[in-house]
């Protein structure tokens, strides 16, 4: 069996994953908070937990891997958004008619970078009892106290909290800036519960009515779908604190365990060419605005392009998301896919099953266990379309589905395009983008001309660079 290593957030080390138990992988990822489209930045941790999914299935079974995303369908966001875009209707009706359709654009936008559905996804709304539950648990023992309204969990009451992020307490309460409220014995306790107003949700507790804080409700949905304690807890690296830490302290404190998940994974940050992203600075992006509008580089994007340009750099580090950083992962699958035919592969039905459970090249596979080593991975994909044997295009295709770049489907239309080549009907189109690619290589635009090379390239057509006889860039074309 493959061993697997992780970079472990809690113990700062790449560690031999075991699991708890080999027939039953568990796996919890936090979701979105369902008040507006998920932007770029969001579907990074989708995308890097989705192919640790794959390779959890891959090598324990797909029967015993259990991967829950949750949805957090109740949050003070949720609330002014369904305010302020449905001030006429009822609350209730204003916050379903936002949370259901930003739920259902998530998913549509996830599925079009490639990623699985999780084995469960669990709202916060369906959980409210168990949140309940746990609250009263860590009253009763002595973990949390009633004040101000409030139901907060009490920081000095765990030993080691801090651990996760790597902040001791004494510390963080030395540095606060902020003044503590009155009700709270100190600065660092966080709310488990909250009394709402008739302008907010609310829902029957024994502390009154209202509704619950933020980091319980990942504590009490993992425990009901995968247990008090399980494999691995991932997120963006923004989570760690106070999240992530919040929520392994209420975990362990109610349940009396000494962990909540073994292993804590997190990705890193992105940012848009070199600088956060800020709906102020006018590059903020939603993956639907990349997917179907010309936002971003001035076209929209295939969600395969999307998905390799978030994997060609290991999850741990930043990603500076860019356009140059598209032309390439673009590049790549061209020329990937283009192998796969060049090497003897034909998607026709009659292979279908075959191709399909055809599996990765186990350099491959070593490097992606390798704590995800996507720079080992990519190499590999390169040295399999470099080959010259249909062993090597097989091996291309398993190891690209495997990590959700193809699908059969996919690979089916990109061959019927490269097999019909260019016809009567658009040949005036491709005249239009070879007269665009002279226009930015007369400019030195030399990444917008590569890229409709690339484009035509994929199209089947091949181009012969010349100039005439005053000396003006000309270039001929032909069905390859």
């Amino acid at each position: 069996m493959t061993q697997i290593q992780l970079y472990n957030t809690l113990t700062r080390t790449k560690e031999k994953f075991a699991p708890i138990d080999a027939d039953n992988v568990r796996m919890y990822v936090c979701g979105p908070t369902v008040y507006d489209y998920a932007h770029i930045g969001n579907a990074r941790p989708v995308i890097v937990f989705d192919v640790l999914y794959r390779l959890l299935r891959h090598v324990y079974g797909t029967e015993h891997v259990v991967y829950v995303r949750n949805i957090t369908d109740v949050d003070d966001k949720i609330n002014a958004r369904a305010v302020k875009e449905h001030p006429k209707m009822e609350l209730n009706a204003a916050i379903r008619e936002v949370t259901e359709r930003t739920a259902s654009q998530y998913r549509k936008d996830m599925l079009s970078l490639g990623n699985l559905d999780p084995t469960i996804e669990p709202r916060a709304t369906d959980n409210i009892a168990e949140m309940i539950v746990m609250i009263e648990t860590l009253i009763e023992k002595d973990h949390a106290y009633i004040a101000g309204g409030e139901v907060l969990f009490d920081v000095n009451s765990m030993a080691d909290y801090g651990k996760l992020s790597n902040r001791n307490l004494d510390e963080m309460l030395a540095g606060a800036r902020v003044e503590v409220e009155a009700h709270k014995k100190s600065p660092g306790d966080f709310v488990l519960w909250k009394l709402s107003d008739e302008n907010q949700p609310a829902w029957k507790s024994p502390w009154g009515r209202g509704r619950p804080g933020w980091h319980i409700e990942c504590s009490a949905m993992s425990q009901r779908y995968i247990g008090k304690h399980f494999d691995i807890h991932g997120g963006g690296i923004d989570l760690v604190f106070p999240h992530h830490e919040n929520e392994l302290a209420q975990s362990r404190c109610a349940h009396g365990t000494s962990h909540m998940a073994n292993v804590w994974m997190h990705n890193g940050f992105l940012q848009i060419e070199g600088e956060k992203m800020s709906k102020s600075l006018g590059n903020f992006y939603t993956v639907a605005d990349l997917l179907e509008t010309k936002k971003f580089g001035a076209r929209a994007w295939p969600g395969e392009v999307l998905r390799l340009a978030m994997l060609m750099t290991n999850h741990r580090e930043p990603i500076d998301f860019t356009k140059k950083r598209l032309e390439e992962a673009e590049k790549n699958l061209t020329r990937w896919k283009s192998a796969m035919l060049k090497l003897g592969l034909s998607f026709s039905e009659k292979n279908r099953e075959e191709y399909q459970a055809l599996g990765p090249c186990s350099k491959l596979l070593a490097h992606l266990a390798n704590d995800l080593n996507m720079s080992g991975v990519v190499a590999e994909l390169h040295r399999h379309a470099g080959g010259d044997k249909e062993h090597n295009a097989r091996r291309l295709f398993g190891s690209m589905q495997l990590l959700g770049m193809v699908t059969f489907d996919g690979m089916q239309a990109f061959e019927e395009a490269q097999n019909a080549g260019p016809s009567h009907d658009n040949s005036d189109q491709i005249e239009v983008k070879i007269a665009a690619r002279l226009a930015h290589l007369n400019s030195k635009e030399w990444g917008e001309a590569d890229a409709i090379r690339d484009e035509l390239t994929a199209m089947g057509i091949k181009l012969k660079d010349g100039k005439d006889e005053v000396g003006n860039r000309v270039t001929n074309w032909e069905v390859e």
